[in-house]
């Protein structure tokens, strides 16, 4: 008989309600301070609040959850009567919560593999559901782990902001920052390789950056069964349009999730971000 395995991921995957339930997976939540205000991701602080307090220019930071948080829903997921876990995080050059993660997996009352995915939000997202559909149809934890890895690794992420300045702030922008130095008025295209954030092209004005990144993203998916994530901060009515664009224009698409990014990713940022996750089936 095959081992049940439960899904452990955190906040920056950005599930909605409805398929976190459907499947069972379980969150365990990033933080974001703003001030000397600390906030739970996904319950305590919205994106829109982050975005406020970016734009009047108060202190936001943000932390991974401890090592003892985590040991607290393994427990609880070991009591639910899982055999094993899989628990999924994003890139750990983004953030310390995979290290938290491996540090609570040892003293887990049920073996728990933990993955550094190198992806975040619905990257890391559509990852999660892939690897809690495997889970569902009877595979180990080692097949399960297989199918993330494999969805992680064929997903692809690209996105604009309007400045980089929030990037630069939280030392987000690897390479990036050394690449522009002080021209922060450049309009830059931004992708996610290798678990960082690294610059792909450098374009003049906000309305040519969203165009060529509609392109990007028509170009990637090709004429494969994709589902498709356009996230924002602050900037509904581009992504709206955006969703729009690439709904008429993408000739496998399956799924499309249009969301604002959690209060985590959009604190390094910064509202006017506009990003696209191309993951296909």
């Amino acid at each position: 008989m095959s081992p049940h395995v439960a899904i452990v991921t955190d906040s920056t995957a950005y599930l909605a309600p409805e398929p976190l339930t459907r499947h069972g997976i379980s969150v365990v939540p990033l933080t974001v301070v703003i001030g000397d205000e600390a906030f739970e991701e996904g319950t305590e602080i919205s994106a829109p609040a982050v975005a406020h307090a970016l734009q009047r220019r108060h202190p936001v930071t943000t932390s991974r959850p401890s090592p003892a948080e985590f040991s607290a829903v393994y427990e609880a997921v070991a009591a639910s009567g899982a055999d094993a876990i899989v628990s999924l995080h994003l890139s750990a050059d983004m953030s310390g919560t995979y290290d938290a993660a491996l540090i609570a997996a040892k003293e887990s009352p049920v073996p728990v593999r933990v993955v550094d995915t190198g992806v975040v939000a619905m990257a890391l997202g559509f990852t999660v559901l892939a690897a809690a559909l495997a889970a569902e149809s009877g595979a180990d934890p080692d097949e399960v782990v297989a199918a993330a890895e494999k969805r992680a690794a064929d997903t692809s992420a690209y996105f604009y902001v309007d400045t980089l300045d929030y990037l630069r702030r939280g030392g987000r922008i690897g390479a990036a920052q050394a690449l522009f130095g002080s021209a922060l008025a450049v309009k830059p295209l931004l992708r996610l390789a290798d678990g960082r954030i690294e610059l792909l092209e450098k374009v003049r004005t906000a309305s040519k950056a969203i165009t060529r990144l509609e392109e990007i993203v028509v170009s990637q998916a090709g004429t494969r069964r994709v589902a498709l994530a356009v996230h924002h901060l602050a900037a509904a009515d581009r992504a709206a349009l955006l969703a729009e664009r690439l709904r008429e224009r993408v000739p496998g698409l399956e799924d499309l999730v249009v969301s604002e990014v959690g209060a985590v990713i959009g604190a390094h940022a910064g509202p006017g971000l506009l990003g696209v996750v191309i993951s296909p089936y």
